[in-house]
């Protein structure tokens, strides 16, 4: 994934956060480029606070980086948000899951395939009504 498309994508949940009216949020631009743990969004509505990594693909599944979760569940817990893998299929949308649900390869790696995520994940109206 370009670093454009992604930022387009981060952008664009972003938006649709705001576009409630009830959550609000920001974006973390460069959240790689740090050696200290950052989520890609950060959002919230006054009760709930969510860390997203946010990924955009054109296939049906994605191999996630352990250590990027990793970060992402710590920030979350010293934070007290939620932490949350965002990922924007083309022609699909947006689906949610919590990365304890992410299926692990045989080698350790994470994977989180749209199968996956249509069974265990949510979709943007889901989880901002949990």
């Amino acid at each position: 994934m370009s670093k454009s498309k992604g930022s387009r994508a981060e952008r664009e949940l972003l938006n649709m956060f705001w576009e409630t009216g009830l959550w609000g949020g920001y974006r973390s631009a460069g959240s790689g480029s740090t050696p200290l743990p950052s989520p890609d969004l950060l959002v919230g509505n006054g009760k709930r606070y969510l860390a997203i990594e946010c990924k955009s693909l054109k296939s049906k599944s994605r191999y996630l980086e352990p250590q990027q979760i990793k970060e992402l569940i710590e920030f979350s817990k010293i934070f007290g948000a939620e932490p949350w893998i965002g990922l924007r299929f083309n022609n699909i949308g947006w689906y949610f899951i919590h990365p304890k649900k992410l299926k692990k390869t045989k080698n350790g790696n994470l994977i989180a395939s749209l199968e996956l995520l249509e069974k265990n994940g949510l979709n943007f109206e889901k989880l901002i009504k949990l």
